[in-house]
């Protein structure tokens, strides 16, 4: 259909020429982004070590080398990677650049593909989604990271501590010595049946419109191609660099939504070499708008307050639009 080409990214449509990156993208939507045994399975190794940060980083090492006979090696930052498995000779190249949170989440990562391959392997054998090689190799290393995460931010600790807070991302990052994104993402994981959290979308996009990552527990139209509505607020928290941007959004089809979006960096080369600049969103339903305190001074009853998207020029059905690009 033409909204496939074009932009509509509704799970009941799908292609028959999907990229591996996008069948796996449909994979984590199947499964509402949360995947309950690895994420058990994630908080029960978090337990068992009962460390964080550094201290969690070295008992990972030690996990690897006792367990599975996997030497870990810290690289120089000429590295040009973050993580690297050799098999043949057990090793697991790290880069020493790496602040503690994500050295756990390399370790954790290679830890995943170890001790959770039946787990992993039994959840992406014959899924329908992933219909090639490529797709299969990407979704094992994708619930890898998922575990990874987990691990970092246990679910029911995570949870609780998201609950008490008000789902306050600054404060859940220094709590859990975590960046905004990993809040972001972990938060938009947290559907444990019997104790789920507030169903989010992720997305992380660059100032060309292309959405690099994009992650939802529950329903939300993601342009395909990029280029999405400049209206969102996840555009305009390039101009304000920095700072968390709420927005009220309403779709063409009368939802509503509470958008948080803000901008990350980094800059992981030498001198001179440019910067990595992202902005992320994490957006969720009005109806769970007033758990969140960014929804703090917003009129949450007037659909009026609400800012009018769409899911792009192309497909968008608000033909008065003055951002209207076609």
């Amino acid at each position: 259909t033409i909204a496939v080409r074009m932009g509509d990214d509704r799970s009941d449509i799908t292609s028959a020429r999907a990229m591996p990156f996008e069948a796996v993208r449909d994979f984590f939507f199947a499964h509402q982004n949360h995947f309950e045994e690895i994420d058990r399975n994630a908080e029960a190794l978090a337990a068992e070590a009962g460390v964080r940060g550094a201290l969690l980083a070295d008992w990972l090492v030690q996990r690897l080398l006792q367990r599975h006979k996997v030497r870990v090696i810290q690289l120089s930052d000429e590295f040009g990677g973050k993580r690297q498995y050799d098999p043949a000779h057990r090793t697991l190249r790290v880069s020493a650049a790496l602040d503690p949170a994500q050295q756990v989440f390399q370790l954790a990562t290679q830890l995943a593909l170890i001790e959770q391959a039946g787990a992993i392997d039994s959840l992406v054998s014959g899924h329908a989604l992933l219909h090639d090689a490529p797709s299969k190799k990407l979704a094992r290393v994708g619930l890898a990271n998922y575990f990874a995460g987990a691990v970092l931010l246990p679910y029911g600790q995570f949870l609780g501590e998201a609950e008490r807070l008000r789902y306050d991302i600054d404060l859940l990052g220094k709590q859990f010595a975590v960046g905004f994104e990993t809040v972001c993402h972990r938060l938009s994981t947290l559907q444990r049946p019997g104790a789920p959290g507030v169903p989010f979308f992720f997305v992380r996009v660059d100032r060309a419109g292309n959405i690099s990552k994009r992650q939802s527990a529950t329903h939300f139209h993601f342009s395909r191609t990029g280029g999405t509505c400049p209206l969102w607020n996840v555009y305009e928290a390039f101009a304000q660099p920095g700072r968390i941007l709420p927005q009220l959004a309403s779709m063409p089809d009368g939802r509503c939504y509470l958008w948080i979006a803000r901008t990350v960096t980094s800059n992981e080369g030498a001198y001179g070499s440019p910067q990595r600049i992202f902005s992320i969103g994490l957006g969720c339903d009005v109806r769970n708008a007033s758990r969140l305190v960014y929804a703090r001074g917003l009129d949450l009853r007037d659909p009026t307050a609400a800012t009018s998207i769409g899911m792009g020029c192309k497909v968008c059905e608000r033909h008065a639009c003055p951002q209207r690009a076609f």
